[in-house]
């Protein structure tokens, strides 16, 4: 059965770096887009960024672009979240997310179960 199981999330200080992995098992990960998405504590999920099945396109949320970067190993079936700059208003629950699809498009199937981020001085 497919999981996806994310790590690396923390605690970190206001400017500072994490990086997320999600290792995923079960299906032929390289055919797949992959997608990060986050849960702040009161609000809904909120797509951040995603890669399309052979890393060519990626796209970002306008409250990451130029401080996170997604990126996947399809040898390892890992998938990566770069995350710099951190600010407060980053803090959540991170979610590996596989789509339906070889590209972007906003239609996803499974979910792991999360790692949580949270920054603060």
């Amino acid at each position: 059965q497919v999981q996806l199981v994310e790590s690396g999330g923390g605690l970190a200080l206001p400017g500072g770096s994490l990086r997320l992995s999600c290792a995923a098992s079960g299906f032929t990960f390289s055919n797949f887009a992959m997608s990060w998405a986050r849960r702040a504590p009161g609000k809904g999920l909120e797509w951040v960024s995603g890669i399309s099945s052979i890393g060519s396109d990626t796209n970002y949320s306008d409250s990451v672009r130029g401080r996170f970067t997604i990126s996947r190993d399809n040898a390892k079936n890992t998938l990566y979240l770069q995350m710099n700059s951190l600010k407060p208003e980053d803090t959540a629950l991170y979610y590996c997310i596989k789509d339906k699809r070889a590209y972007i498009g906003g239609e996803y199937d499974y979910r792991g179960q999360g790692t949580q981020v949270t920054v603060s001085s």
